[in-house]
């Protein structure tokens, strides 16, 4: 079977979790979400395109091994904004300023940063899938959008090295892929072991089976897995809803890698 696998890594990344109030809080590794939106941004998907998000969030699967969580980082945010005015929309930020400027008010909110993660993504999808992996890939090397890590504000700051793969499952495909040294070019003594180390323990999670992950083998056992549930399935781009499902954890130790 085929996935195609790429990494992500960037000096900040915000992986959202459920928003209420002022505070937006962010998880330790992508959400599905953030890497549908990833490749819809890639493709040149617009939100309002409902049908091609819904193909998106349904017809792919993803799995995700955590390198390096990186390091919590809060920001208190202010953002100086006009209050929506029925259907107008502010089109610019010149329009704001201008045309809101009797309507502008300061929106506070306490955000949640990750630096210096590094996540590698494999991807596989269903037959009734729009895009195969070679369109995925070829999307991801010349995407038409913007590419960042949750917020608009944390883009990529290394290659995705995007390949295509062909393993028996999720974790030989995660395991096959070299993400490459971030730090390149330079003195021996300022290399990625010493300013960008790996976690000691590696986190896998995917969506479905344990089969598509992994065999039983003397490293994995399916009693080790931890299931999960998060609020990142995409509903409605446009009206920003997310519906629940179940992922799956298993951690292993360096050491045993």
């Amino acid at each position: 079977m085929n996935y195609l696998v790429f990494r992500l890594y960037g000096p900040m990344a915000s992986w959202g979790e459920i928003a209420v109030g002022e505070s937006r809080h962010t998880a330790v590794y992508p959400a599905k979400s953030a890497l549908s939106g990833l490749l819809g941004a890639a493709l040149g998907i617009d939100r309002a395109d409902d049908d091609a998000q819904q193909s998106l969030a349904n017809d792919y699967s993803f799995a995700v091994k955590l390198l390096r969580g990186g390091q919590l980082l809060k920001d208190y945010h202010t953002a100086q904004a006009p209050d929506s005015v029925g259907k107008f929309q502010y089109r610019t930020r010149r329009d704001e300023l201008v045309t809101g400027r009797e309507r502008l008010g300061t929106v506070l909110s306490s955000r949640e940063y990750r630096t210096d993660s590094q996540a590698i993504v494999a991807v596989t999808h269903t037959e009734n899938a729009w895009w195969n992996l070679d369109v995925l890939l070829q999307a991801l090397q010349t995407p038409k959008y913007h590419l960042y890590l949750g917020r608009k504000s944390c883009p990529l700051a290394a290659p995705l090295n995007a390949r295509i793969i062909e393993a028996e499952n999720f974790r030989t495909a995660l395991d096959q892929f070299e993400p490459g040294a971030l730090l390149i070019n330079q003195p021996e003594w300022f290399q990625d072991d010493r300013y960008l180390p790996d976690d000691k323990v590696c986190r896998y999670f995917w969506e479905g089976s344990t089969e598509s992950f992994s065999y039983n083998d003397d490293e994995f056992h399916t009693s080790q897995v931890q299931v999960l549930t998060r609020h990142d399935l995409p509903l409605s781009r446009k009206r920003w809803q997310f519906q629940p499902r179940l992922e799956n954890q298993w951690t292993v130790s360096r050491g045993e890698k």
